[in-house]
């Protein structure tokens, strides 16, 4: 029987061998204990052997009681997970966590509850835990202003268009530039938040026939190289023997837009002063209330992407492999970001970015959500609740120097694992927001205690490496977490 069509019938039971386990969760409020029968554990035994997890049509049936029985009692069933990503930990016996146990992560032993206790039998069909609405209005709050988004589009691309014109038309080594820049980041993603105040714009120099040469294994970091004669290749006066040197493209590069703002009418621009490692070059616009604007030098390369991307982006079960061949076969890019070496930086490396392929993955996040007549989901909720909370933190202890290497490309690299882990449109409908984002955060923080975040596209790149964010950082974050998580994140009702 369709369970979203009528109650469950005593029959539903034969479905599987066991009563399933249900959790309502909210840190806000009501919360709902698991019920289990004594048979469950075996149940559960029987189909996934020593220490191993249920996958047959055992465990399918099961999962399907669970929700039969979930709708009976009037509560949104879990929708449990696919298999378990490599943190999900391990049985005692040596083999991996069954669904279940992911679902039911570890909660803190007190909850606390902003509000009265709801019956579970009182929550509809259609309705969400207290919680969910808290997060909600969050979230409204968090929507930007379509004037002041309006304004500051107008402005950045009147800077944007003014430069790229120059660049084209006077004589230097970027005369080549494509007159259509990568317009990427969170508010060409919409996941912006608060303010529409910073924009990245990435300007794409094509580099046929280069060749690449990784740098410590890293997966990330490159040195280019030109397979051909460079004489007459305008990028030429950068080489460092055979490498292009990446500090030498982008000082000159800094230096023509600094010359270049300078005949900007009607509109204040200062770049900002640089900031060791980024590949950036940085404009304030406005008087008062400045709008950050990120330019960002991208070679673009057609070839193959490089190998150590083989087994990274697996989007397969959650968009498809279609799409997954289809993105594969769009250019990489290298910016002139260097790599950390000993207290310093090797600046002639470049880093691969994929920052064309984030926007387009932010995009079409799901395989029907979100289309025009299709029902919404709550993805980017989830991800702007997240950087919402690493904002906020910062903010907090912008005086001491733990979150300082943290940043929104973390949350959104872990929110693309999250995505993989729970990849089904069903268990992202908007009255599961509040289970989704406590899964995002149970992940983050689990990425926090292991030091282990890999890179989305570069699965042997981890950007929690300790050399990339050091042990004391990390605990420290995660302290942070741990605290807004238990007290119903007090830091999101400090607006």
């Amino acid at each position: 029987m369709d369970p979203q069509r009528g109650k469950a019938t005593p029959a539903a039971w034969n479905a599987g061998a066991a009563v399933p386990m249900v959790l309502a969760r909210s840190w806000w409020g009501a919360r709902t204990e698991p019920r289990e029968s004594p048979a469950a554990p075996r149940a559960a035994q029987a189909h996934a052997g020593i220490g191993g997890c249920a996958w047959g049509s055992g465990s399918q049936q099961l999962h399907r009681a669970q929700e039969q029985w979930a709708w009976a009692e009037g509560l949104e069933p879990l929708v449990f997970p696919g298999p378990p990503l490599p943190w999900a930990g391990f049985h005692p016996a040596g083999g991996a966590r069954c669904p279940w146990e992911q679902t039911l992560a570890p909660r803190p032993a007190k909850v606390p509850r902003l509000g009265p206790r709801v019956p579970a039998a009182s929550l509809g069909r259609g309705e969400a835990a207290p919680g969910g609405w808290k997060l909600r209005a969050v979230l409204e709050k968090l929507k930007l202003s379509r004037q002041e988004v309006s304004d500051n589009a107008q402005v950045v691309n009147r800077v944007v268009d003014h430069l790229l014109e120059r660049l084209q038309s006077r004589e230097s080594e970027f005369k080549g530039i494509s007159k259509v820049p990568l317009r990427t980041g969170s508010y060409y993603e919409r996941v912006k938040i608060s303010v529409p105040n910073e924009f990245d714009v990435m300007f794409k120099l094509e580099v046929p026939r280069i060749e690449l040469e990784e740098y410590a294994n890293s997966g990330v970091y490159y040195f280019v190289k030109f397979r051909i004669n460079p004489i007459g290749n305008p990028l030429s006066p950068f080489l460092e023997g055979e490498r292009l040197s990446a500090s030498k493209v982008l000082w000159k590069f800094r230096d023509i837009i600094k010359e270049e703002i300078k005949d900007i009418e009607g509109t204040d621009v200062i770049v900002e002063k640089k900031r060791g490692g980024s590949p950036a070059v940085t404009l304030l616009i406005g008087e008062r209330e400045k709008i950050s604007v990120d330019i960002i030098l991208a070679l673009e390369s057609t070839s193959s992407w490089p190998p150590s991307t083989q087994e990274g982006m697996p989007i397969s079960k959650w968009l498809g492999p279609k799409i997954r061949d289809e993105l594969r076969r769009q250019p990489f890019y290298l910016v002139p970001k260097h790599a950390k070496e000993a207290n310093g930086f090797q600046e002639e490396t470049w880093r691969l970015s994929f920052s064309h392929i984030e926007k387009q993955i932010l995009k079409d996040h799901g395989k029907g959500c979100c289309e025009e007549g299709e029902p919404k989901c709550c993805r980017k909720g989830c991800l702007k609740l997240m950087k919402y909370l690493l904002e906020q933190l910062k903010k907090k202890f912008e005086n001491r120097k733990e979150l300082n290497k943290f940043c929104s490309y973390h949350v959104k690299t872990a929110f693309f694992h999250v995505c993989t882990q729970y990849y089904a449109d069903s268990q992202w409908r908007p009255q599961y927001l509040e289970v989704r984002f406590d899964d995002f955060v149970t992940y983050f923080l689990e990425c926090l205690r292991t030091e282990q975040l890999r890179h989305y596209f570069v699965p042997a790149f981890n950007l929690f490496s300790p050399d990339q964010i050091d042990k004391t950082s990390k605990e420290f974050l995660s302290k942070q977490i741990e605290y807004e998580r238990n007290n119903g994140f007090p830091i999101f009702r400090d607006f």
